[in-house]
């Protein structure tokens, strides 16, 4: 018959279980008549699938539910204390991390002060990073199933290492990767700062429950990452989205010249506004209303031009604009950026602002370890594992 589902009985309590627990996780607490009505399976499946789930450890009771008649309901929920993860920003110059449990709840953060430009090793603040995150989530350091950390270059699954970061050496040498995981002592996730931005936004943000878009990051580095029918495109060796190495104009130009943090603040100068960082001149600028929007109008015709290579190859729905300094111009630079696009190129693709709150990149980084941290826990095919979504509304305690 056209639409039924067939299988052994273990592929088929495999289905049930994934629907009730992708449900709990998405809605919160559930009585066993709600998963009825919200799977189709009968009410003996359900009995017999909650009991299932319980018995495991995967849910836990959860209060009861008042109805109109009869006697209460008992709720159920997602183990959220069953393991928890952490997430990680690697920058330049610090290191932040977040401790979540398997709901997606963030439970505690933790900053660390560390120059990377030196050629040091990130491991010892990564390693205090997230210590202090546990610490602040009273949780032990032995729940973590998963780390996922971001960082400003690439990571290269054949050479096991980063690529594309000289900017800070001692996260591209040798070993640093399996040291993470040594000192770690859990499974570690390496992604493109990028691409954990544009899956907070997917989950979080401007481009949620929207499986195809691209996001322009613009911060200290550049950098673009593609979300591809829910999947990001990573490349041949992880590289994909270096667009910092694009020519934009004559000579030795690339975007990275000309829209770095370096470049943006040279033009700062040359248009009269004093700062020390790129977002802090751009905001300034934003801020200054008429007098300033040459400023603006240049960053934004720059923007545009390498906005116009990248929407000819991808042509995406929209592309969100992320990063320190895009968002410290606001929906101006958007609004500008966006007129600019239109007047040099036939594409007329849609321009966002990010709208992640908090840091875009270590909510990429939380998200993308619950899902592997969910797909280890709860079990998945390996054709099927489960991939970042938005925190539960209600968390399960």
């Amino acid at each position: 018959m056209a639409g039924r589902v067939t299988g052994t009985p273990s592929v088929l309590r495999a289905i049930n279980d994934r629907a009730a627990l992708e449900l709990l996780l998405a809605r919160g607490p559930l009585s066993r008549s709600q998963l009825v009505e919200l799977t189709g399976v009968s009410k003996p499946t359900a009995a017999e699938m909650l009991s299932r789930l319980t018995r495991d450890g995967l849910v836990v009771p959860s209060g009861t539910a008042s109805g109109a008649r009869g006697p209460s309901a008992q709720l159920y929920a997602i183990n959220a204390g069953l393991a928890n993860v952490g997430g990680v920003n690697l920058e330049e110059d610090r290191v932040t991390a977040a401790v979540a449990d398997l709901t997606g709840r963030v439970l505690g953060e933790s900053l660390v002060e560390a120059d990377l430009t030196q050629g040091q090793s990130p491991v010892p603040a990564v390693r205090e990073a997230i210590r202090g995150a546990v610490r602040r989530a009273r949780v032990p350091l032995k729940s973590l199933a998963h780390v996922a950390i971001g960082v400003t270059g690439a990571y290269d699954p054949t050479h096991d290492r980063i690529i594309y970061a000289g900017h800070v050496p001692g996260v591209q040498a040798e070993g640093v990767v399996p040291e993470l995981r040594r000192v770690l002592r859990v499974p570690v996730t390496i992604e493109n700062d990028a691409n954990l931005a544009a899956v907070g936004e997917r989950t979080r943000g401007a481009a949620r429950d929207v499986d195809t878009f691209a996001l322009l990051w613009v911060a200290r580095g550049l950098g673009l990452a593609v979300e591809l029918g829910g999947h990001l495109y990573q490349g041949a060796t992880g590289g994909a989205g270096e667009i910092g190495y694009i020519p934009v104009g004559g000579g030795a130009v690339t975007f990275q010249d000309s829209v770095g943090s370096g470049a943006v603040l040279q033009l700062a100068r040359r248009h009269g506004i004093a700062g020390g960082t790129a977002e802090g001149v751009v905001a300034a600028a934003a801020a200054a209303g008429e007098s300033q929007r040459p400023l603006l109008d240049e960053l934004a015709e720059r923007l545009a031009t390498g906005l116009a290579t990248i929407v000819a190859v991808l042509d995406p729905p929209f592309v969100v604009l992320a990063g320190s300094t895009c968002q410290a111009g606001g929906e101006l630079l958007v609004e500008l950026t966006q007129r600019e696009l239109h007047r040099i190129s036939p594409f007329r693709t849609r321009l966002l602002s990010s709208s992640v709150p908090g840091d875009p990149v270590l909510a990429g980084a939380v998200d993308t370890a619950v899902a592997a941290a969910r797909t280890e826990v709860f079990g998945a095919p390996v054709s099927d594992p489960w991939t970042p979504s938005a925190p539960a509304v209600v968390a399960a305690g």
